[in-house]
């Protein structure tokens, strides 16, 4: 069996599963947001009814990390709407922001929950988690099977405990729809977590339903300090069945953006050299991690200039943000992040949260977000250039769509 399959296999009960099975699944982590919970708990109520418990308080994970900051009375039903369920049910993991009287983060306030969950330990080998966000698909980078599910169905992981999922395998012939993506080879075993962890996050712009890597010693390592919940990896078999498989030699990748409107449309950095910017966007759950940043300040670094268009930072955790302010950039001689986008004529690191990446400007923007279809950075007409960290800090300092190789050769 795959990875997967053999996650499925323990999670169900069953000694095998094959596919086109349909299966039920005990679900390890369900995690929701302030933006999905409402409507979450709202089936919850209405198919179980307003006294019904959840089945196990410690095993869900509500975060807030979309509508906040912000005094939006609608959004802010939202976050004491989700805060209410949690007190009425005793949630263990409910990150909150807690003191939104100057809309500011508190110390114990957590971020974009797709980061904050390895960061708080709930990403585990061998595991299943479901959320609803289509990026849970992220935590694959821990050999943890992790997918994104509707509100209904994670309305009834509240009440069982379960879910009902058909085993990876009958697939469409276009991208990866329906399809579990696992990575293996030497330049993902020389990945760190975080960047382990973008790939993943990734995967859903594919179609995929899922996306695994094997757990290995920067897993375990990256687990010490984060969890004492005993998990269990598992790994494919040497003559597991797959779809299909792809050898890509990355000694030969080059700098890519996706142009608007949607992550597909590749381009190579340097063919969009014309291309204007208005704005550059660094955050989200896939570029907002401190290792991110670290490589927008070494382009920044090598460049000694300034930017030429407005730069936002959005860290992605509490965490994350304060990394910007104590950790040094290597060969910076001590200088950290934020001394350098101070020095770059960046914007100030913001609080951590979701940001832009679910409402923006009508602008041409360089972000590394994960999404460019019309809208979803606001305006409809916004041109969104989906871009690494590495590339958004290089294109800010020109104005211009730039291959950031320029800065670091």
């Amino acid at each position: 069996m795959t990875m997967t399959e053999k996650i499925f296999s323990r999670a169900s009960e069953k000694s095998q599963v094959n596919p086109g099975d349909n299966v039920w699944i005990n679900v390890d982590v369900l995690m929701t947001h302030d933006a999905c919970g409402p409507g979450c708990i709202g089936v919850f109520k209405k198919e179980f009814g307003d006294d019904a418990k959840v089945w196990d308080r410690e095993k869900i994970v509500i975060i807030a990390d979309h509508y906040i900051f912000t005094s939006d009375e609608r959004a802010n039903r939202n976050l004491n709407f989700v805060r209410d369920f949690c007190i009425e049910q005793g949630i263990k993991y409910f990150y909150d922001i807690t003191d939104r009287s100057d809309f500011k983060a508190n110390p114990d306030y957590k971020g974009v929950c797709h980061v904050a969950l390895a960061q708080e330990g709930h990403c585990r080998p061998g595991e299943v988690m479901i959320g609803t966000d289509s990026h849970t698909c992220t935590a694959g980078a821990f050999g943890q099977f992790a997918t994104g599910v509707g509100n209904t169905d994670a309305a009834f992981g509240f009440e069982t405990g379960k879910v009902l999922l058909k085993i990876i395998g009958e697939i469409s012939v276009s991208g990866a729809t329906y399809k579990a993506m696992e990575f293996v080879g030497s330049t993902i075993e020389s990945l760190t977590m975080e960047e382990r962890m973008t790939l993943c996050n990734m995967v859903v712009e594919a179609g995929g339903k899922n996306s695994v890597i094997p757990a290995d010693a920067t897993t375990f390592k990256y687990l010490e300090d984060r969890t004492s919940v005993p998990y269990e990896p598992v790994y494919s078999d040497d003559q597991a069945r797959f779809v299909a498989e792809y050898r890509i030699d990355a000694s030969k990748l080059e700098p890519v953006v996706a142009k608007p409107h949607s992550p597909d449309n590749r381009a190579l950095a340097r063919e969009c050299k014309d291309v204007k910017t208005d704005r550059v966007y660094i955050g989200s759950c896939t570029g907002g991690k401190t290792e991110d940043f670290l490589a927008a300040a070494k382009v920044f670094l090598a460049s000694g200039e300034k930017v030429k268009v407005p730069t936002f930072l959005v860290p992605a955790t509490q965490k994350v943000w304060m990394d910007l302010y104590t950790l040094p950039v290597p060969g910076s001689g001590g200088k950290t992040c934020s001394q350098i986008f101070e020095a770059a004529g960046c914007d100030t690191p913001t609080s951590p949260s979701c940001g832009a990446c679910l409402g923006g400007p009508r602008d041409v923007c360089v972000s590394t977000t994960n999404r460019n279809f019309p809208g979803r950075m606001g305006h409809t007409e916004g041109q969104i250039y989906l871009a690494s960290p590495y590339t958004a800090a290089a294109s800010a300092l020109t104005g211009f769509v730039t291959d950031p190789r320029e800065f670091l050769r």
